[in-house]
């Protein structure tokens, strides 16, 4: 083996040609210092030489200058000559960095490069060379997430006719330039089908789908978009996608209790509401961070809107909280909560995976530790952990001065039945005693009522010996009922009615899980030494991260508005975020839109929009798509009617290429499987036992007795054992998944199955796996085979007898189009033959508990059920082209 300070360039090179590649990315031709080397060194080194602290060895590899001129152990680097530089020397051999995790062959190669090259920097270092700490390059502020949004014109293209607005024109110059194009328009029910899921998160009717295919006007389609945007079921849809990234859950996530929360919901239909109402994106993003601030505490008797501004902040409020838990180590949970916060704040609406700088500098983002406290800074006076306050104690009362007078009223009333009824059981007391005390000789009954009537602190030795030899007198209103248990059972009733009736007309409880702070002193936010909560070192103050100052000059957010009884911190920080200058608000967030359209995002990894996310495949896409956005208005509703009415939407999915095989380019549509509670959903829309019912509380889940998660009420014994299944709803359990209770340590069973989000604490992108689990669940998951049961019946009711039609109407109803001849064919005979096999033989879903299962009385309509199952498990129902 040739020793490393010998090693050849014709080495070097060899290294280089074996490199392993960066997606998207070649190494630099000409490479220099802070373009290809300085990434690297920071990712690995930069922590021991030269951001924190001291630098180790002597040695700060922050600067050319600085590794030129070496530290103890001499010169670091010698320009031109790789065998004599002690840098590459270490790092070839694997003895530096320390640790596990070396330099890849791909760094190797362009630090080697590098070395060979004379050790070129892109301008001149400074004389004078900055103390240890973070440096902000050229090339940070210029990487494409932090430069400012440009919008450029859209581009001509070889096939104008192609183009129905600049999505299409942008997305076919780059399918051209490869000698590609879009597919064909998807037919009639493809279209329909695709736009009601991506709308509503619903199949169409039949009835909707008959009268698109009817319409043979050239707007059909536009009219189709227009009719899905202004449905009620379309703030539903989305709002589910934003509630992921939230991380919106009904419960705290403790361990072991995972307490309720019972009035979460408020923020789910707050978004809705806001949703559905098409309300500027802009503003909902100043609610939801600051919409106290705009609010003159105390919040009482709220218009509407104000209302709704309050309970926007439940956004901060979403993560879990073990803070009421009895047990936890209160400094850390605490700091826990507002990194949590911070991760879901930096996730949602910058793209960015601020929370790596909690403990160190950012590694690959220009975010240094002081970024992330400072940015901490803007959050602390509302979470303030010096004046911790609980789950429970950050409840904020929705009553108006209304409802406040009538339950005044109404607790005025019950305290005086309260009252009343005291002096009944104070009279039957008195009656008992006396029936006592008739039972005593006589001579004893003065002395024992002089005892009785003595405090008992103040009773001498001998009145207590006398008590105690005559315990029967000891009558109160505590165990007087022990006496006289049919008395006190009438007063107990009747009070208890009365009570009821005095009470009648209390308005409900309503609460709020808002984000306040309480006017007051500011809370003072120190840096953390290594992110621990119990090493604060030095104050920081508020400020937007230093990369993303840009135009605002200064990334000062102003540490006290004047104008408000609070800081207002988060106000200006919300505003600063659109103001239409910001370079990752609008980009961030149209991205989502366009991942929910097409599957992915035009940036793949849509909360990292940092130096380890993907690089977007159509940038200039992207940038037209946000400065159009805010040019808009920041209205959804009308990214909606763009995305989805441009040629590239209404592409067929069903077009291969071999030179974009991943379809990055999208010259089709990619298919796309349904979510979890999509899922669900369709099979609840397709028995037609879904209940539209919008809003409210969450229906609550519990375990049955096998471990499995269902909708119901809870039915543990005093014991804590679950007891058979949860209890009945009524009905109400047939509502949309959206409504279910979001419990972090109890997920739906059937839904689990389909990759429902583990929010820890929130979900920035679901997953779309396929497995055996799903299959399984379809074919016997008790919701599953109930459903199939009212399908059929359906079914039944709509189509009669006879098994052609049963089979045309239960594929139009389940996948939105008719079979083909083939398929018709097969499922008749598979009707037949089912109908034949069940004819006599017991069904599995009728059986009473722990009895036979008594024979099947009607085998069509078992045979039409498994027909159903067959549907819901199918490519065509469970994936969206």
């Amino acid at each position: 083996m040739v020793p490393s300070r010998l090693l050849p360039l014709a080495a070097v090179l060899a290294l280089l040609s074996a490199a392993e590649a960066h997606p998207g990315e070649a190494l630099v031709t000409a490479p220099t210092f802070e373009a290809t080397v300085r990434p690297i060194l920071k990712a690995h080194c930069f922590h021991c030489h030269g951001e924190e602290g001291k630098p180790k060895g002597g040695l700060d590899l922050r600067w050319v200058r600085a590794m030129v001129l070496g530290g103890e152990s001499g010169p670091a680097v010698e320009s031109g000559r790789l065998d004599e530089s002690l840098l590459w020397e270490r790092v070839e051999a694997d003895e530096m960095p320390p640790g596990d995790k070396k330099l890849s062959a791909r760094e190797k190669a362009a630090l080697a490069e590098w070395i060979g090259a004379g050790v070129p920097t892109a301008r001149p270092e400074p004389e004078t060379l900055p103390p240890p700490g973070p440096i902000l390059t050229e090339e940070e502020r210029n990487f494409w997430s932090f430069r400012p949004i440009a919008r450029a014109d859209p581009p001509e293209v070889a096939h104008p006719g192609d183009v129905r607005n600049p999505i299409d024109a942008f997305l076919l110059a780059r399918l051209e330039q490869d000698g590609l194009t879009f597919a064909p328009e998807a037919d009639k029910p493809s279209l329909i089908r695709r736009a009601t899921f991506d709308l509503t998160g619903l199949p169409p009717s039949v009835e909707e789908v008959e009268a698109f295919l009817a319409d043979t006007a050239p707007d059909a389609y536009d009219r189709l978009i227009d009719r899905l945007l202004a449905s009620p079921h379309h703030g539903e849809r989305w709002a589910r996608h934003w509630l992921d990234v939230v991380g919106y859950a009904d419960s705290d996530g403790e361990p072991s209790k995972d307490t309720i929360r019972p009035y979460a919901y408020h923020y789910r239909d707050y978004i809705i509401r806001s949703l559905n109402a098409d309300r500027s994106w802009d503003e909902l993003i100043r609610e939801q961070l600051g919409g106290d601030e705009m609010l003159v505490p105390p919040y009482q008797d709220l218009k509407p809107e104000d209302r709704d501004r309050l309970i926007a902040t439940g956004y901060l409020r979403m993560v879990p909280d073990t803070t009421g838990e009895p047990g936890v180590d209160a400094a850390l949970a605490r700091d826990e909560v507002v990194a949590d916060a911070i991760k879901v704040v930096s996730s949602s609406l910058l793209g960015l995976t601020v929370g790596c700088a909690q403990c160190h500098s950012h590694r690959y983002d220009p975010i240094s530790q002081d970024d992330y406290f400072r940015f901490r800074a803007i959050f602390d006076p509302a979470y303030n952990v010096k004046q911790w306050r609980t789950p429970t104690q950050r409840l904020v009362s929705l009553w108006s001065a209304e409802d406040r007078v009538k339950a005044a009223d109404a607790d005025a009333r019950v305290e005086a039945v309260q009252d009343e009824r005291k002096a009944k059981v104070a009279e039957l007391v008195a009656l008992v005693l006396e029936r006592e005390m008739a039972d005593l000789p006589e001579e004893f009954r003065p002395k024992v009522r002089e005892a009785l009537d003595t405090p008992v602190n103040e009773r001498t030795d001998d009145q207590k010996e006398l008590l105690k030899a005559h315990p029967r007198v000891l009558v109160s209103p505590g165990n007087v009922s022990l006496y006289d248990s049919k008395a006190f059972g009438a007063i107990t009733s009747d009070f208890d009615k009365k009570a009821v009736e005095a009470g009648a007309g209390r308005p409900a409880e309503a609460f709020v899980h808002a984000t306040t702070e309480v006017p007051g002193p500011i809370p003072i936010t120190r840096l953390n030494v290594r992110g621990d909560p119990k090493q604060p070192s030095r104050e920081v103050t508020s400020a937007e991260l230093t990369v993303l100052a840009g135009s605002a000059g200064s990334a000062e957010i102003p540490a006290k508005d004047p104008s408000l009884p609070t800081t207002g911190r988060r106000l200006a920080y919300a505003r600063r975020l659109t103001d239409g200058k910001h370079p990752l608000a609008a980009r961030v967030w149209v991205n989502r839109i366009w991942m929910h359209h097409f599957g992915r995002g035009i940036v793949a990894t849509p909360s990292d929009f940092g130096s380890l996310g993907d690089r977007p495949t159509h940038p200039e896409l992207l940038d037209w798509l946000a400065a159009d956005f805010m040019a808009g208005g920041w209205k959804l509703k009308r990214l909606h009617r763009q995305i989805m009415t441009s040629t590239a939407y209404r592409q067929t999915s069903r077009q291969e290429s071999a030179v974009d095989p991943d379809n990055r380019l999208l010259g089709r549509m990619p298919v796309r499987r349904l979510e979890a509670e999509a899922v669900r959903d369709a099979i609840l829309k397709s028995s037609g036992k879904l209940d539209p019912t919008m809003f409210g509380p969450p229906l609550p889940v519990a375990l049955d007795e096998s471990g499995q998660v269902l909708i119901g009420k809870d039915t543990r014994d005093s014991a804590g054992r679950q007891r058979g299944k949860p209890g009945s709803l009524g009905g109400d359990e047939f509502r949309r998944s959206l409504y279910i209770q979001v419990r972090r340590s109890l997920p739906l069973s059937f839904s689990e199955a389909f990759d429902i989000p583990t929010l820890s604490p929130n979900c920035e992108r679901r997953s779309s796996s396929t497995v055996a689990t799903q299959s399984l669940a379809l074919m016997n998951n008790e919701f599953a085979v109930e459903q199939s049961l009212a399908f059929a019946d359906r079914v039944i009711r709509l189509a009669g007898s006879d098994p052609a039609t049963r089979v045309d109407r239960a594929w139009w109803i389940a996948l939105g189009h008719g079979p083909t001849a083939e398929q018709k064919a097969d499922a008749v005979a598979f009707l037949a033959e089912q109908s034949a096999d069940l004819d006599g033989r017991s069904s599995p879903t009728s059986a009473p508990k722990g009895g036979e299962v008594p024979p099947t009385s009607d085998p069509g309509r078992a045979a039409l059920a498994t027909l159903g199952q067959v549907l819901f498990g199918s490519n065509a129902f469970l994936y969206v082209d």
